[in-house]
């Protein structure tokens, strides 16, 4: 489980194919002192397992699954990553609760300059986009961010701050580029029940 809040970015040194999978080794040397092998990474909003330490740098695994459901499945050595470790039960929540599980991938379909901050509209899966609510929590590329209105065509729009923008890659972002999308875990489960009622096979499974 994780919060949204991105700790660091780190570099994508490396990018090794095996098979259906794919190994990536991430510069990070902000964090990687705190980890350990078997722990959770949010990697773009991704929950991944770190797989090996090495000074400065740290491994993980990505399944074909992942590859195809995830911005991962495009990612090009050089690339900044946003990264985020496990929170930590009973610790602040600065953002919301974020699963780590991405839903599906989203597009940037317009940027602005507004003052000072960035207005940016993405283009969400139709199932996120069912959920999502004005003022409600989203997270694109494991940032949680805050939705200021529903557009047509399924879109999002976003209003970023300097900070976020300077400090994830979300400020690297241009028209069409791909994000990891996560729609707000307790719309989900909203969803889930509402949808149930009135279906005694839907409330038992």
């Amino acid at each position: 489980m994780f919060t949204g809040i991105v700790e660091c970015t780190g570099t994508l040194a490396r990018i090794e194919t095996l098979d259906s999978t794919c190994r990536l080794w991430i510069e990070a040397p902000e964090i990687v002192s705190e980890l350990r092998e078997g722990t959770s990474v949010a990697v773009d909003g991704a929950c991944l397992t770190a797989t090996s330490i090495e000074q400065a740098t740290f491994t993980v695994d990505v399944i074909g699954t992942t590859l195809e459901r995830t911005v991962a499945g495009g990612y090009q050595e050089g690339e900044r990553l946003n990264l985020e470790q496990a929170m930590v039960l009973g610790g602040r929540v600065d953002g919301h609760l974020v699963q780590g599980h991405v839903d599906g991938i989203g597009h940037l379909t317009h940027v602005i300059e507004d003052g000072e901050y960035w207005i940016m509209d993405f283009e969400v899966p139709r199932d996120v986009f069912a959920l999502s609510v004005r003022h409600g929590s989203i997270t694109l590329n494991g940032v949680s961010l805050t939705i200021s209105d529903l557009l047509p065509n399924r879109v999002c729009r976003i209003g970023v701050i300097p900070f976020t923008y300077q400090h994830t890659n979300l400020g690297g972002l241009t028209a069409g580029a791909p994000v990891n999308v996560e729609g707000d875990m307790i719309g989900k489960y909203v969803q889930r029940v509402l949808a149930s009622r009135g279906d005694p096979e839907r409330n038992e499974s």
